[in-house]
């Protein structure tokens, strides 16, 4: 791939929970990857999942980061930017792209031809043009969603940075997706979209749980009017010996754990790193030092599975 221009990454942290080693190996690639590059990091909280969130968990992520070794050049927090969210809904109204829905998740379950897994919901576009406003919605429902109405035949395709070619009828897989459920559109999928364009980003490098998610957020963009969309970048998780993504269940791999237990930020970082081909197993690295050493090309294409024994000796 190459890279047109000041390249602009961003890690954006979630205070639903505390930071663990899932967290950090995607942020530490996100975070090679754009100064590999001679570019700009952006820290974006997104806090806009209010009922999920964990009260000081966004200043302990900051916190742990920062004794790991990351360091960024902008930093938001996007509850503080729920007015650019208001205007990019106002711009959907307008042009008929967005509509109130009161169907809930079971709703929705309930009216699948076949069986879904995940949050990869077909919703059939049942509220379109049922109401002609937020508030008519919400005398039937106290909380209403937004929902995007996707034109037909929207087939969105991408050659992503690292898990290659994805395409989507965004049309016939997801239908009208939600974008928030609040009415001034301070939601996630709304949010990213608005916050990537608005501060440039050149590149998003998350994880891979996410790549199904793409594509409706590339349709968005477009009908944001966006000049350019970012460029993706999805890699793998770090999943338990399950082969589920890190719960509590795996047992304790919170980073302030880790910090309480006396382990060190280059043993973490070193063995992540390891897991992504950049050092021996059990070598001891800053970030500063993986720099020359960084390549996507030796990142294993399989999630990265850990046990609930690691540092131990710590």
């Amino acid at each position: 791939m190459s890279i047109s221009g000041k390249y602009v990454g961003r890690l954006a942290p979630s205070p639903t929970g505390a930071l663990h080693l899932g967290n950090v190996r995607t942020f530490m690639i996100a975070y090679l990857r754009a100064r590999s590059l001679g570019g700009k990091v952006i820290m974006r909280m997104e806090d806009l999942d209010h009922p999920r969130d964990k009260a000081g968990a966004d200043l302990q992520a900051l916190e742990d980061l920062k004794w790991l070794g990351f360091e960024w050049d902008e930093f938001y927090r996007q509850s503080e930017r729920v007015d650019l969210y208001r205007e990019a809904v106002r711009k959907l109204h307008e042009k008929s792209l967005i509509y109130p829905c009161v169907c809930s998740r079971r709703d929705v379950e309930a009216a699948q031809s076949a069986p879904h897994e995940g949050d990869q919901l077909y919703y059939p576009g049942t509220c379109r043009g049922k109401f002609s406003s937020w508030q008519e919605a919400a005398k039937v429902k106290n909380s209403p969603c937004w929902r995007f109405a996707v034109p037909s035949q929207s087939v969105i395709s991408f050659e992503d940075v690292f898990a290659s070619y994805f395409s989507m009828n965004v049309s016939r897989t997801l239908g009208d997706f939600p974008l928030a459920r609040d009415e001034s559109g301070a939601g996630y999928t709304l949010a990213v979209v608005v916050d990537d364009l608005q501060m440039g980003v050149t590149e998003v490098v998350r994880g891979d749980d996410l790549l199904a998610a793409t594509p409706a957020q590339i349709l968005l963009a477009r009908h944001l009017g966006a000049e350019k969309i970012p460029e993706y970048c999805h890699v793998p998780l770090v999943v338990g010996s399950d082969g589920k993504r890190l719960a509590k269940r795996h047992g304790d791999t919170r980073i302030a754990s880790f910090r309480e237990r006396g382990v060190k930020p280059e043993e973490i970082i070193g063995f992540l790193a390891a897991s992504c081909g950049w050092c021996e197993k059990g070598e001891s690295v800053s970030l500063e030092n993986l720099l020359p050493r960084f390549s996507l090309n030796t990142i294993n294409h399989s999630p990265f599975v850990v046990d609930d024994k690691i540092f131990q000796g710590g």
